[in-house]
């Protein structure tokens, strides 16, 4: 099966979750992520109808970026401070904000480039050492700094990842604490142009139709859509 009908078949089986949980299909987002793969393989799935591409290392972001057809491209990674200069003006959203020295560093370099980012805070749902990430309940201290000390810092929501599972229903009690910790942020009282939380990004490859019954907005889909990844 080609990249173009992997990338379709995904499409195909979200909207089905959506339909199943009495959502919008068109609430959810699927974005590819290209982890390791080539910039021909990503034009595929653009192609196939992709909107949104998911990078997870700055490097290999920079090294696509050219050769990519015209897509939303987005950093779900760990980023590192000394980085944001090099992604700042690429990226609709970074999905892993998890201090506020991060958070400073991103309105530090948004703001030399006139724009405002939007960023996504990194839960680690079960708090494993292996993840980055904060714990759920200094969430709400974190985004209340950043609301109020970055200019051109907007919070759009979070974005989690589950510990690794066997199946993919032992990842739903992890998405619904996410989910039910996202509806509580649209009730916090923050300044409203630094503050838009509507965006709940979780759900891959083993476990999407799950995170989609439970209410993400974005899926991050790789090796469903294009196979195993090539660590070179």
């Amino acid at each position: 099966m080609s990249i173009a009908e992997r990338y379709r078949q995904i499409a195909a089986r979200k909207d089905a979750a959506a339909l199943r949980s009495g959502r919008s299909p068109e609430e959810i987002t699927l974005m590819a992520v290209t982890k390791t793969h080539t910039a021909e393989e990503i034009n595929q799935a653009i192609d196939a109808g992709a909107t949104d591409i998911g990078e997870n290392r700055v490097q290999e972001l920079l090294e696509k970026y050219d050769s990519v057809k015209p897509v939303r491209w987005h950093l779900i990674g760990h980023l590192q401070t000394n980085k944001v200069k090099n992604i700042i003006d690429k990226v609709v959203m970074i999905h892993s904000v998890d201090s506020m020295r991060l958070a400073k560093e991103i309105d530090k370099r948004a703001a030399a480039a006139g724009i405002v980012m939007d960023v996504l805070i990194e839960i680690n749902s079960a708090m494993e050492d292996t993840k980055s990430g904060i714990a759920a309940e200094d969430l709400k201290d974190l985004v209340t700094e950043i609301t109020g000390e970055c200019a051109n810092v907007r919070v759009r929501g979070i974005m989690c990842i589950p510990p690794m599972a066997a199946e993919p229903e032992e990842a739903r009690p992890y998405f619904r604490e996410a989910a039910k910790l996202f509806e509580e942020m649209k009730n916090w009282q923050l300044p409203q142009q630094r503050f838009c939380p509507d965006t709940l990004s979780m759900g891959m490859s083993g476990d999407f139709e799950v995170a989609v019954e439970e209410g993400s907005t974005i899926v991050r889909v790789g090796s469903s859509i294009f196979g195993p990844r090539n660590y070179r």
